[in-house]
């Protein structure tokens, strides 16, 4: 599977129409929000019903599956009670009734996080029951037995009645036709140093650095028996910037350093960069990589060979930005094949510049 997240607020400036169908299988609308009303679920911040609608038309113009998905960063609040069994046969029929009203193919549910904090999500200790209970409903509906159903999940798996991760979610996999790892934001501008925003390994880096990776993240899922068949690998089409000073950005040996202190109080001046969530395609537009994505003369680079990841420095704006380029994403790619997983979903696919991400991740599958 070939697939990626299509952001409805970008309707206007990019619509789904110029994406490159072509060279996808799949791709998700985001998002439906959901709200205090389990059986309304909101459009209202991703371009509302015309934005799904011709993303819709668009995808099946170029036989590609177009899913729907719920939830997000913000759009996760209320989740855990829409799933509670008071609440369970009104939130089956509103996805049922949104699948039929824009004949989507399916449905992807980004709930951030069961039994885990995310932006003020309300939770508890039933959710993952909740939320097993609740795809077996709808798996029995008309609608939801044909529909494709995944979802977006963290690092670990889903979090049990305990808190901690659940170390068998193998009855997930008889429901959900595939789960997306979201194996990025491993490093952020709230974390405490630099570091790989999306690393492909970690275990060669400092143990206070172990928080997490591509491969860390796809291990544990199939150990906690999740099958590697039914996995696709998030690719980020973004980095974060910081704003490094030149003294703490080299390693004594004259490289970028991997994990310096930053100054979390200042904002990296860059045009395109939004509060240091910098997209691919913005940090060529700002030009600190040329339009085939290759880093400008004027700016440092490293590929750390531990995470496989780069990192560039401008020290004209004293800017660190940790990010994946095509190198990096051919490393993930090949892994996808060694690995045996589904493939790969990309967040998200108009922050790509000319295809340049896509392409070799695509490429590395073979």
């Amino acid at each position: 599977i070939s697939s990626g997240w299509y952001p409805g607020w970008s309707y206007t400036e990019s619509p789904a129409s110029d994406l490159s169908w072509s060279k996808y299988t799949h791709m998700a609308f985001a998002f439906a929000t959901t709200t205090s009303d389990p059986s309304v679920l909101s459009l209202d911040d991703s371009g509302g019903g015309d934005a799904l609608t011709s993303f819709v038309s668009a995808a099946k113009e170029n036989n590609v599956s177009a899913l729907l998905s719920v939830g997000g960063w913000s759009g996760s609040v209320y989740f855990s009670p829409a799933m509670e069994k008071s609440n369970r046969a009104t939130f089956v029929q509103t996805i049922v009734g949104l699948a039929d009203k824009y004949d989507l193919d399916g449905v992807d549910f980004d709930w951030e996080y069961p039994n885990s904090d995310g932006a003020g999500n309300q939770k508890s200790s039933s959710d993952a029951r909740n939320f097993l209970a609740f795809l077996k409903d709808l798996r029995a509906t008309d609608t939801g037995s044909k529909l494709i159903l995944s979802a977006s999940v963290a690092i670990t798996p889903f979090n049990g009645a305990d808190g901690e991760p659940m170390s068998d979610v193998s009855d997930f996999a008889d429901v959900l036709d595939y789960v997306q790892i979201m194996a990025y934001d491993i490093f952020t501008t709230s974390s405490a140093t630099v570091g790989p925003n999306a690393p492909f390994q970690d275990e060669c880096a400092a143990s206070d650095d172990q928080v997490g990776s591509v491969v860390s993240a796809s291990d544990v899922w199939v150990d906690a028996g999740f099958p590697a068949s039914q996995i696709l690998l998030g690719v980020p089409s973004y980095g974060y910037a910081f704003v490094v000073s030149e003294e703490d950005a080299y390693n004594a040996d004259g490289l970028l350093a991997e994990y310096p202190s930053f100054d979390a109080s200042a904002t990296p001046g860059g045009a395109s960069d939004d509060d240091g969530y910098y997209d691919f395609s913005g940090m060529i537009k700002d030009a600190l990589l040329d339009e085939a994505g290759e880093v400008m003369s004027n700016v440092s680079y490293r590929f750390d060979n531990c995470s496989h990841t780069p990192y560039i420095y401008d020290s004209k704006t004293s800017t660190m930005v940790s990010f994946d380029d095509a190198k990096s994403f051919a490393v993930k790619g090949s892994y996808i094949v060694d690995k045996g997983l589904k493939g790969f979903a990309m967040w998200e696919t108009v922050s790509d510049y000319n295809d340049i991400l896509l392409d070799s991740i695509r490429a590395s599958l073979g």
